[in-house]
């Protein structure tokens, strides 16, 4: 008996994380057959990044989610302080951003994952797949045309019109394309954990530094989520040391948080930190956005808002193309050529900071703004919109293509 023929859709979406859960759903507002393949059987992981930018909430408004996002229940930041000479100076302030939410909502990434999905399930065109993990893809001569994937009745095949990699940093749908990253150094790694908070009243992010140490501490409603920088490669050196030396670390930077609650390293999770980009984006066929175009430095908190500016601007340029069945390697170039800049001026920002600051501290040097810096950022306070503004609202900002509002 000869093989069943492939089942198809237009746009087969590879990941859903921010980046193919919003490029999804607006292409399915927008009269695109769309399938999202995720390969976990939910959204529940923690140590994501969990912010939520003022750019991306009005892109929610545009969609008409706002109001649900709202019952999250999501704390905002409006601001991020350091210490210059014992007195804490406003460097950003997000307050000062002429947006209709001018703050940087910290939400855990499965609510806001699981809203997009909600949405997506309101519409006809939109089909979302868990526990569906792809393996390879399916081509015609040098065509992308399709995926393989595992899922919970087995292996399968899904053909599509255009296939887009939104599967992160170590994408399969890339690798399996031949598409190779340009790297760039990263002087150090991310220990991600949970300390408890007592105090809910104050939003602002936290920085807590001492020769060769630095962490940030993420207010959340009930608990810190903690970002603490290692040397790169260090990770299985510094957890050697034992549990006690790691507690009396997280003491003299933060005496005022219980670290005894770490009782286990299964609670300090490590994140591999990457700065990279593709030269090209796409083949035939196949388009890759989000980190799996560029992976982003955790620096300034922008990876999210990025990819997902990402998936605004592929839906806008791709939903026509695709809704007409005639989609081109020069509309893929569109996509690549409209996101390019941003991307990279805000990687751009960010190898800055690595070799100006990352490095020296990971190096053993203290991390302590100028106080001439501190003094002018006191007199002229309205300087702190400009790196909220990069951080908040990002390079060449997208909106939701008209037929996704509503």
């Amino acid at each position: 008996m000869p093989d069943a023929p492939a089942p198809e859709t237009t746009c087969v979406i590879v990941g859903g994380g921010p980046a193919g859960m919003m490029l999804g759903l607006i292409l399915a507002r927008c009269g695109v057959a769309v399938t999202v393949l995720e390969k976990h059987a939910d959204f529940l992981r923690d140590f994501r990044g969990d912010t939520v930018h003022p750019s991306t909430m009005r892109m929610l408004d545009e969609l008409g989610l706002f109001d649900e996002f709202g019952k999250t229940g999501y704390s905002k930041v409006e601001k991020a302080e350091f210490p210059v000479d014992g007195e804490p100076v406003t460097f950003v302030d997000f307050r000062r951003l002429r947006q209709p939410h001018p703050y940087v909502a910290m939400v855990p990434q499965w609510d806001f994952l699981d809203l997009l999905a909600d949405a997506g399930k309101c519409e006809p065109n939109f089909t979302l797949l868990m526990q569906t993990e792809v393996t390879g893809l399916l081509r015609d001569g040098e065509r992308i045309t399709g995926v393989r994937y595992t899922g919970p009745d087995g292996a399968g095949e899904l053909r599509g019109e255009l296939t887009v990699a939104c599967d992160g940093r170590t994408s399969v749908v890339r690798r399996e394309a031949g598409l190779k990253t340009k790297d760039y150094p990263v002087p150090f790694d991310v220990w991600w954990f949970r300390l408890p908070r007592t105090e809910d009243g104050q939003y602002s992010l936290i920085p807590r530094t001492g020769p060769g140490r630095a962490l940030i501490m993420i207010p959340r409603t009930g608990y810190f989520q903690v970002a603490y920088l290692i040397p790169k490669g260090s990770d299985a050196a510094l957890r050697a040391r034992g549990l006690d030396a790691f507690h009396t670390e997280l003491a003299e930077l933060i005496p005022e948080a219980d670290a005894g609650t770490l009782t286990s390293w299964d609670d300090v999770k490590h994140l591999d930190v990457q700065l990279n980009r593709l030269p090209r984006w796409h083949r035939d066929g196949l388009l890759c956005i989000g980190d799996a175009a560029h992976a982003m430095s955790p620096v300034g908190g922008v990876g999210i808002n990025v990819a997902i500016q990402d998936a605004a601007a592929a839906a806008r340029l791709l939903y026509r193309p695709l809704r007409e069945h005639r989609v081109t390697e020069s509309d893929l170039a569109a996509v690549q050529r409209q996101r390019f800049l941003p991307t990279t001026v805000t990687q751009g920002f960010q190898r800055i900071l690595h070799r100006q600051v990352m490095k020296p501290v990971m190096a053993g040097a203290e991390i302590t703004p100028p106080g001439v810096l501190g003094s002018i950022m006191r007199r002229f306070p309205q300087l702190s919109a400009i790196p909220a503004y990069l951080v908040g609202t990002g390079v060449r900002p997208e909106h939701v293509p008209e037929p996704a509002r509503r």
